[in-house]
Formats: C-alpha cells, structure tokens, sequence
C-alpha cells in the first residue's frame, strides 16, 4: 500500500491518500478544497490516478475538494449513505466493505460528531476522522450530534480495536499525527476508559465553544460535495475563493 498524510494549515485537516500498487488506483479521505493542486502532484508524482474522494461526514469547518477533484480527474465521489447527498456516487454503510483496486476499507458508522459520522478501517490503521482525536474527540453540539452517541461509538467500536491499531485523526491542533488505541484508552482526559458516560456529558456540556464560524457555510457547501455557497459575505466570499484557488500546503 501506498500511503501519505497530508496536512491542511487553516483548518488543521489531515488528508489521507491510500494508493493501491497493483492497481495504480488511488482514494483520497478528507480532501480540502484548498489543498486540491497539492494532492493532485502528490498522485501525479506516485503514477496513481484518483479513483475515489472519500469523506468521514459533512464537514463544518472547511470546503471538501470531493466534487473539484471529480470535475478534474474523473473520480467517483463516496461519502456516508445516511448524509443522503445527491453528488455522491458511491454511498458508504456500514457492513459493506469499501474497495479501491486490492484496498479493502471497513466503514464503522460512528454517530455523535455528526449524525452520519464514519470512520474507516485498514488493516491496522484507523481513520478516525472527528470521533476520535489524539487525546480529545470533537465536539457534539451541533449537526445532530449527540455526547451520548459519541461515548458509545468510541467505546463500544473503535476501542474495541486492537490496541495496537494505529489512529489516524482528521484533525490535530499540536502537531502530532498518531496515535492507537491503547494510548486513547489510557490516556484520552474526554474518552479514556476510566471516563463514565455521566462524566463525558459534564464535560462535553462545559466546553462551551463559540459557534464555528464558517458552519453556515461550510455544511451546505459540503452538502453539495464541495460548493461555496453564492449568498457569501465579501470576507467568506474572499475566503471561499482562495480556498478554491490557491495552491496553498
């Protein structure tokens, strides 16, 4: 397999190109709009050809690159069946496996985040998009999302992975870019095992974070697989159009 982490700057987002050596075929998790010219010399420059956009749900604080990447390279978009979006061509669910070329992903419906929140397994790395993050989670207040939920999914599915199981997050905010499941179990302070469900909502309920500020944006654009809306504010509208570009990362 051939495999890179790639990192967006504004909006701490970790890309992940997966590529498969027989095939020449190739899937990106979590692209961003602005980091499209970057992923495309990456593919180039391995001789893959993009098969595949892969995202773990609608995002809320960036543009996916889902519905550029198709327009330039012919991919096929695939996102979580449960988003019910109308530019996706490939619905993820869970118990269906996900394949490009001999790659083969296990798709884990993972809800709190996002109500149609997944994260995928290969082999032994775990794409864990915003469930689990090193040493945090993302936050549960908003797009359906529910602290409950998030406490099961992480819980009940991935930390009953292997702990050697390698956790790859679709965001750091400290520079680190790995993890596993022994260590979030050990020492995640929001999800550890020696967290209760009671004490995960307390701190959840207390992080009292002010509302993301590109959400009214960002969702209904990721909605349509990575559009920027038209009824923009000039900054937001100078911030989509950099996002969609510059060759910035």
């Amino acid at each position: 397999m051939i495999f890179r982490q790639l990192f967006e700057p504004v909006s701490s987002t970790y890309t992940y190109l997966l590529g498969c050596k027989d095939t020449g075929q190739a899937v990106l998790i979590d692209p961003v709009i602005s980091t499209m010219d970057r992923d495309l010399a990456e593919l180039a420059g391995m001789g893959l050809k993009l098969a595949f956009t892969l995202d773990t749900h609608v995002h809320a604080d960036h543009i996916t690159a889902a519905l550029e990447l198709k327009r330039k390279t012919g991919c096929r978009i695939a996102s979580p069946a449960i988003d019910k979006l109308a530019c996706t061509d490939v619905g993820i669910e869970e118990g269906t496996p996900f394949e490009v070329g001999i790659l083969q992903l296990t798709p884990l419906h993972t809800p709190g985040h996002t109500d149609g929140h997944f994260a995928y397994l290969l082999g032994d790395r775990l794409f864990s998009g915003d469930a689990l993050l090193i040493d945090g989670c993302g936050r549960t207040d908003f797009q359906n999302g529910s602290a409950d939920d998030l406490f099961h999914s992480v819980r009940g599915k991935l930390f009953a992975l292997p702990d050697d199981t390698l956790v790859y997050p679709a965001h750091d905010y400290h520079d680190r870019r790995v993890s596993t499941i022994a260590q979030e179990k050990r020492r995640n302070p929001r999800l550890g095992e020696a967290v209760s469900l009671e004490q995960f909502r307390t701190i959840m309920a207390e992080l009292d974070l002010p509302y993301p500020k590109f959400i009214d944006h960002a969702v209904p654009g990721n909605r349509q697989c990575g559009v920027c809306p038209s009824d923009l504010s000039e900054s937001y509208r100078q911030y989509c159009e950099q996002a969609e570009h510059s060759p910035q990362g």
